[in-house]
């Protein structure tokens, strides 16, 4: 059975890191340092990879074939790109972050590039609140323009979720004196229900990830962000791949078996305040 690869939950590897994923994906093998310093290699053969899972929040090196990644990434059977546009790209919340014109401008390349809107992801995570003294701020208000813009170019599905405020991020949040605000779970899920009723207007699917708490909340789904059966039924194939449940995430996440070729060391510059996985506070 092949393998579904991601690059990667841990950082940008398409903005960030393009030329190491382009050398990479040219060697056909990854080496990372697991746990306790151990070699670990990934096997990214073409014929061994199901699905290339691509992460971003901003997929341009991939769309100008920069270090070669669109030609390097033709040669899978199926890519499918999970592309986060929250508002908030180029303000104190994601300083490094493309503005959000910018980012919505990048979908219809996208869905060209992937054969397939439906193999295209907008995430819409994480909602952020803060307060600035007078007032809580969130970046709910950009959700309209944002689900618009996916549905238009026939985007089936957007994901999202409420800022989990993990030890980490609350230090970085301290560091840059951001007054970060998060809701009781009774207005999150007012909030929820809220979106989901403008993403049903656009025909689109709302998904939560990892949000135990928004269960019930009508039209809410809960997201598997890499489907086994979703990336089975989309592949040109349709060649099966696992639908186990990928232990080596949180116990709310419902994503199948895949690896990860990313690594924490690779600190993202994008300085998002609420990230849990960029080692620098």
């Amino acid at each position: 059975m092949k393998t579904v690869i991601s690059a990667s939950r841990r950082t940008d590897l398409v903005a960030s890191f393009p030329e190491w994923l382009s050398v990479t994906l040219r060697a056909r093998r990854a080496v990372l340092i697991g746990p306790r310093g151990r070699t670990v290699e990934v096997d990214l053969s073409p014929g061994v990879a199901h699905t290339v899972v691509l992460w971003s929040k901003d997929f341009s090196n991939l769309l100008r074939n920069q270090y070669e990644l669109k030609d390097l990434l033709a040669a899978y059977d199926q890519v499918y790109l999970h592309f986060t546009i929250t508002g908030l790209g180029g303000t104190a919340v994601e300083p490094g972050a493309l503005p959000t014109d910018q980012a919505l401008a990048q979908l219809p390349g996208l869905a060209a590039f992937a054969g397939d809107p439906r193999r295209v992801s907008v995430r819409f995570d994480p909602v952020v609140f803060w307060s600035d003294g007078a007032k809580i701020r969130s970046n709910l208000r950009e959700f309209p323009g944002i689900a618009a813009a996916a549905a238009g170019i026939g985007v089936r599905d957007i994901r999202m979720s409420f800022a989990q405020w993990y030890g980490k991020a609350k230090r970085r949040a301290a560091a840059r004196r951001f007054p970060f605000v998060d809701p009781p779970d009774e207005a999150k899920r007012e909030h929820a229900a809220a979106l989901s009723k403008i993403a049903a207007a656009r025909g689109l699917v709302l998904r939560a990830c990892s949000q135990p708490a928004l269960a019930g909340v009508p039209g809410i789904v809960p997201s598997a962000c890499i489907d086994g059966a979703l990336l089975e039924s989309l592949h040109p194939g349709h060649e099966p791949t696992s639908r186990r449940k990928d232990r080596s995430q949180r116990p709310d996440c419902l994503c199948t078996e895949s690896k990860d070729i990313g690594s924490y060391a690779q600190a993202c510059p994008h300085g998002c305040v609420y990230c849990y996985a960029n080692p620098i506070v």
